[in-house]
Order: C-alpha cells, then structure tokens, then sequence
C-alpha cells in the first residue's frame, strides 16, 4: 500500500478556508481553488455571467501577461490547468511539476484577486463563448438534458440557461458592467472561497504557501447564496416519452440534512456495482439493458436531482415497464439492507485516496461538503424520497411479477482490497515480455500487452471491452486501473496502479479476454449504445486507425482463431524481483505465440510524403479538423526536434486560433504518439470556418515556426522540456507510457538518458531546416476531419 495522507484544515487571517494534504509518494503538486458561487447565483437577467468571468480571469493580469499567465505557464512547464462553472460553485485548479508550484500559485491567486477585465479582452472572450454556446445548442446530449428537465419548476434556475452567448453579454453597457464587478466583488473574496493545496511537501511547507498566496485576496463577509424553489410542481407529471436507445429515471429530493452529497456517492456507488445479485447484472441477465450509470446531476441546499441513465439492450426498449419496477424493488431491498455496506464503502474510500494524483486530492479537499462524514440517517432519508412521485416524468405501469420473482444480494467485498500475500511463483521465463528497470519500485507498476492481429477486428474488440468493464470497476476500487483498446491492427491491455493488486487483475482480465461470458459472446457485432461524441473527440479517437492505415476486411466471430494467429509483446515496470515472478506467473495465460522478430512497428504506409486526407463523417454542423505532422523518422534526435517544436508551438497556436482569430473553443496542439511513432499534432473545431480555412490557417501557422525558434531562448526552452521529460519527476502512469512507447519505437533501457542528450545537443540551424522542411507542402502528413476538402 502507498503511505498514507496527511491533511491538515485551517483559516487565514483574512477569513480564507485551507485544506492541505501532504503525501510523500506523490511526484507533483495540485492547487484547486472553489468558489461558493455559481451560475445560479446570477441575476436572471445576466444569464451565464458567472461562466463568462471564470473565462476573463484566464486573459492575464498586469503582473502576469503573455506567455506568463497561468495557462501559458503551466502548459510549458507539461502541467494541467482548466476551470468549472457549475450551479453553486466555480473551480480553478492546475497541476505543476515541484520546482515550480509556487509560481503557479502566485499566477493563480493574482488573476482571480487582480484580474484585469477591460472591454476588448471581455469583447473577444465573448465571441469564444459564443462558439461553445454554438456547440452546446447543436449537441444532441445537451439538449436531450435541457428537454429532460422541463418537468421542474419553471421558478427553479436547474431548468433554465446559463451558459451564455454573444446577445446574453451586452459588453458595452453600464448596467452590464456594474453587474459584472458587482458579482465579483461579492464572491471573489476570501470568506467565500476554499484553497486546497496538495503535494510531497510537509503539511508546514504547504501551509507556508497557502499563507504567503492565500493572503492576496480581499477580506469580506460570507454571502448566504439563496435558497432554491421547490423543485417539482404540484399536479400530474408528463409522461416520459419512449426512447429507442435510452432510458432516464431521473428523481427530484427535496429537503435533504447536510451530509447529503456523501449519502447519494454512496447510493451511486452500489447502484452502479456490477457485481452478481445487484441491480446491474439482473438488468442484464434479462437482456434488457447493455448498461447502466446513476449519478447526481445537481445538489444544493437540500436539494438534489439523481438520474439513472439506462442504455437498452438491442430492440428492449419495450422493456421500460421492467426496468422500472426492478430499479424500485432494487431500492426497497437496499433501503432495508445497506448498513454492512458502511464499512467496504470507507475501505474503498480510504484506497481512492491512498492512490489519488495530486490533481484529484486537491479537487477532493477543495469540497467543503467532503468534511461531512457519512451518516445512516441521511441515507435513510435519501432513499426514503426516491419513489414514483418524486420522478421528473412519470413512467408506465411497473411490472410487479417482474420484480417479486427477484432475489437480490448486495455485493460481496473487494477481494482486490485485501492486503496481497506474498506468493512463491516458479521464475517463469517469457522472452517476449520486457521488464525495465527505468522506475523505482515504490508499490505502483505498470503492464502493458499488446497482440498484432492478422486484420483489424472492431467488432470483437468492442466485444472484449465490453466484457472487461465489470472488472475494470472493480480492480479501479482497488487502485488499478485496467483498459483495453485497440488500433489498427492492434489490441492493448494496460494493466496500472497498485503493485500488489496487479498480478489478480491481470489474470482475471487474461481469462476474460480468451473466454468472454455468454452474454457478452451474444453481443457480438451489436451496435454501440453511445451518444455521439462531439466531432473533434471522434476525430482523435479514430486518428490511430486513420494513421495505421486500418482497413477492415476479414471480420470474424471466431475469437480462438484470432487469438491463436496473434503475436504478442509485452512491457513492465515498477515491479520488485519477487513481484516480477507473481506477475510472470499470471502472464502464463497471454494467448497467442511471443513476438519474435523486431518490434518496431512498420511506418504507417502513405504518409512518407504529400498530404494524405481522410473523411470521418458526422452530423454536428461544425468542423473539425487534425493534422497530425510525423516525425522524419523514429530516431531519438527527430523525436527530440518534434517535442521541442511542440513545446514552442503549443502557446502561440492556441493564442492565434482561440484567442485572436476566434474560431473556436476547441484548439490544441502538441506532441502525439501513435504505437511508437512520434508526430506534431493540431487540432481546431470551429461552428464557422470550413475544413480549408482551418487547414490554411494550421499551414500559416506552421509557417512562422522559424520566427518562434528565433525568438525563443532555446537553453531554457529545452531545459524545461528536459525537466518535463524526467521520469523522477512524473507520476508513475505518465512515465510508464513514455517507457511503453519508446518500447514500441524500438529503443533500449537507456532511452531516457539518450533522450536527453539528444536534447541538450539540439542546434539552432538544425532546428531552422528542420522548421523549413516541416512547412513545405510535400511534406508528410495526415489531415483527418469531418468534412470533405476540395482540394
């Protein structure tokens, strides 16, 4: 088990509330940073206010401008950052590398005490979240919920629209403005905010920072946000309209005790088990669901909306009547039977957090409401509400012999939790199996498998996906996480996390995977139950196959001959001599023959020159586009050009795309890595540019790479993209994935120290002609998008 946290709550001086939390096996620090004030606590004349100023406090300050605000900082520095503007709360949070947190820090507490806010930045921000609004408004999900919630009260805000738009941010007007700093003013002072800090500091280093930060905003007074209407009316309920594809029963609780939230994750957790006996595999055993997902849409002040989101099993959704009175027979049985649960909950609590990046703790203890404990009574008083009369639509007639005829069984605990006992495992031998040595072996490690197929097989990789879920959930209880994809010609396991939890999920998933059960063999070639993602999502998740090259040409429902024709490699790291045996062991199960020639995978074919264009069509009206620019080659001094080409494009494309010509919230760039190949990436979603404006504009962009190496100061350029490229600095999965890919590239135990030298030894010549022979247009390269070019 990693060493357990510290935490340590306080209040400043100036009436800010402190929580911090110290864990020594963590490799970089987090800072979030809540706001008790929402898009509800708006006037309803100024919808989507609070959204628009949590964008004005990203656009600098007079400290902090440029390149050296806190997006900027934190993306050439290989940190995260971003921000949340839900119904009663706002949060900022960002995650640093050690050596320099506390800048982060300094940036994010100076914009959000002194944010700078003038008429032409709040003018240009205004038309980027009128894009989103764009993308919003057009999205099938988002409007599926707004017409799902229409049931509420028209008096209750949850019904109305708070995103915010060009027509809803009258800049120029006074009345406008004064509502602006009038919001800020009330809010954004330091009796209305939580700071959480979390790292491998002490609790005293991290207390001196939350003191010395902290201490830059206002004094003022808690604001009491205001109490809700009622959430339901009066009178009959509509009906809820029949869905081919899903099903929603979505409550309305009102008059909840505080210690609500930890009542209804508990809920969701046991809702959501898979596990024989619970309401997940009864759905399924009966065919009437592929899957099932409750959650909390909203909670406040008493108040909380819980839905249950169901996906039908193929030509099921007849069946509404079933799952009805099987979810309520469901929480009649827990409602009477949930008290043993208590003790598993706080075991799968206390390993969430024992295992938890920085980012999650510090957004975790950011919470106020996470103080509260769990409490019987409030469950009691959460399940006692969640009835047929507090259900936002009104369902069909239940099916009462559906649901007597079940015999319910509340799930058994986490055998994964269980603490390992050492095993004696013979030292078995697999030579296609690498095991490095590059990272500590500090109780996290990482596994990773992948099988070259004969040809691509979409359908049975959904197959095993899906059959892989169950333990998925359960082993991420225990601190692992477990994922299968495939690309190309490709499967992948990746098996990461908890050192001693590793080797059982990784034979289960073994056995899964040659061996499926008979309800996941029936859903063979089912189609996917899935809302459609927004165009620019699909366009990344296909991007490998595009790349590779994937056709699909001899699909099969013959798994054991797939299995038995595949060739197999694999890579491990973090495990102790001992561990390697266990884990060697349980590789005794990898199906198909060890990979026995070079493992570099073969350049994709028709990208070694020109411009390759691929179509991935949908039906959203934006555009979407990515280019994805190779590397030369796959040696260590390309590799090392094209990241730090990433490193110096990736602030200056999103300043000129989002910022200055405004075409969309959706841009990015970077580097990318596809089954070991390195290449540039860019990204753009637009609601109003066509796929060649925005490949002319990537093309112009790129055209100017020579300008940003000549102004860059490349030594410290390349020692911050050499700090970010330090595995003793990165969280464990991170550096994994680097040490697998470079695997896949073909490279040696002594990849990271060779990366390095490349880099130290990259000169200013050599990177101009590399930036020249980038931009030509002949040069190779894949543009994917969701519509097609004329040229």
């Amino acid at each position: 088990m990693p060493n357990p946290i510290s935490q340590r709550s306080l209040t400043l001086p100036n009436g800010l509330k402190v929580a911090l939390v110290s864990a020594p096996r963590l490799k970089r620090c987090a800072a979030a940073l809540r706001v008790a004030a929402g898009s509800h606590d708006v006037s309803a004349r100024w919808p989507g206010l609070a959204h628009f100023l949590e964008h004005l406090f990203f656009l600098g300050t007079e400290c902090f401008a440029g390149d050296e605000k806190l997006m900027a900082f934190v993306q050439r520095h290989g940190g995260q950052v971003n921000a949340s503007t839900r119904e009663r709360t706002t949060d900022f949070f960002f995650e640093l590398p050690r050596a320099v947190f506390p800048s982060g820090l300094e940036r994010l507490c100076e914009m959000l005490a002194h944010p700078r806010m003038t008429i032409p930045d709040q003018l240009r921000e205004r038309e980027v979240l009128h894009a989103e609004f764009i993308a919003w408004s057009r999205d099938d999900a988002s409007r599926d919920l707004l017409k799902r919630l229409q049931p509420l009260s028209a008096a209750h805000p949850l019904r109305g629209f708070h995103a915010g738009n060009r027509f809803s941010f009258p800049v120029p007007s006074q009345a406008f403005q004064h509502a602006l700093q009038d919001f800020y003013r009330r809010f954004y002072q330091a009796e209305q905010m939580t700071l959480s800090l979390a790292g491998p500091q002490s609790l005293d280093e991290l207390e001196k920072l939350a003191a010395q930060f902290g201490g830059y905003f206002a004094q003022g007074i808690r604001v009491h946000q205001q109490q809700p209407p009622a959430l339901l009316n009066e009178g009959p309920k509509p009906h809820a309209v029949p869905d081919q594809r899903r099903m929603h029963l979505t409550f309305a609780c009102e008059g909840l005790p505080a210690g609500q939230e930890q009542a209804a994750a508990f809920l969701c957790t046991w809702m959501n088990d898979p596990q024989e006996g619970g309401l997940v595999a009864q759905l399924r055993e009966r065919g009437l669901i592929e899957s099932l997902k409750a959650e909390v849409m909203y909670e406040f002040g008493g108040q909380s909306v819980i839905d249950i989101e169901v996906a039908w099993a193929a030509k099921t959704a007849i069946a509404s009547s079933q799952v009805s009175a099987l979810v309520f027979s469901w929480i009649a049985f827990f409602r009477s039977r949930y008290h043993p649960l208590f003790e598993e909950y706080a075991r799968l609590e206390q390993r969430r957090l024992a295992v938890s990046g920085a980012l999650s703790l510090a957004r975790y203890f950011s919470a106020e409401a996470n103080a509260a404990g769990l409490s019987e009574d409030v469950v009691d008083a959460l399940l006692s509400q969640l009835t047929p009369q507090t259900l936002l639509q009104a369902q069909g007639e239940s099916s009462a012999y559906e649901a007597s005829s079940v015999h319910w069984r509340l799930p058994e605990p986490n055998p994964l939790l269980k603490q390992a006992t050492p095993a004696t495992a013979p030292n078995l031998h697999l030579p296609a199996l690498t095991f490095s040595d590059a990272l500590p072996e500090n109780g996290e490690a990482a596994l990773y498998l992948r099988w070259t197929l004969v040809a691509a097989q979409p359908k049975l990789a959904r197959m095993l996906e899906e059959s892989l879920k169950p333990l998925a959930a359960q082993a991420n209880q225990a601190g692992v996480t477990l994922a299968f994809s495939s690309y190309g010609r490709f499967w992948q396991l990746k098996v990461s996390g908890l050192a001693e939890a590793l080797p059982a999920v990784l034979e289960q998933a073994l056995r899964l995977l040659v061996q499926p059960d008979a309800q996941t063999l029936a859903r063979y070639a089912a189609p996917a139950n899935e809302p459609a993602l927004i165009p620019i999502r699909q366009l990344l998740k296909t991007l490998p196959d595009h790349y590779l090259n994937s056709s699909v040409t001899q699909q099969t429902d013959n798994l054991q001959r797939v299995w038995a024709e595949a060739f197999w490699t694999g890579f491990a790291t973090g495990f102790t001599p001992s561990a390697r045996n266990v884990l060697s062991h349980a590789a005794r199960l990898i199906h198909g023959l060890p990979e026995g020639s070079a493992l570099a995978t073969p350049r994709a074919t028709g990208t070694g020159t020109g411009t390759r264009w691929q179509i991935e069509p949908s039906e959203s009206s934006e555009t979407a586009v990515l280019m994805f620019y190779p590397a030369p080659s796959d040696s260590l001094r390309d590799e090392a050009t094209w990241r730090l080409f990433a490193q110096l494009m990736q602030g200056p494309f999103y300043q000129r795309l989002r910022v200055e010509l405004q075409l969309g919230y959706a841009v990015f760039s970077g580097f990318r890595q596809i089954a070991g190949h390195g290449g540039l990436l860019f990204g753009v979603q637009s609601p109003s540019a066509s796929a060649e404006q925005l490949v002319a504009y990537v093309e112009t962009f790129i055209e100017h790479l020579p300008t940003l190496i000549n102004a860059a100061d490349l030594p410290a350029q390349v020692n911050i993209l050499q700090d970010q490229l330090d595995t003793a600095d990165m969280e464990h999965s991170q550096a994994a994935e680097l040490l697998w890919q470079a695997h896949l590239a073909g490279h040696g135990s002594d990849y990271g120290a060779r990366l390095q030298h490349s880099l130290a030894h990259l000169q200013q010549a050599a990177l101009l002609e590399a930036a020249r022979r980038l931009a030509q247009p002949d040069g190779a390269r894949l543009c994917l998008s969701n519509r097609p070019v004329s040229f």
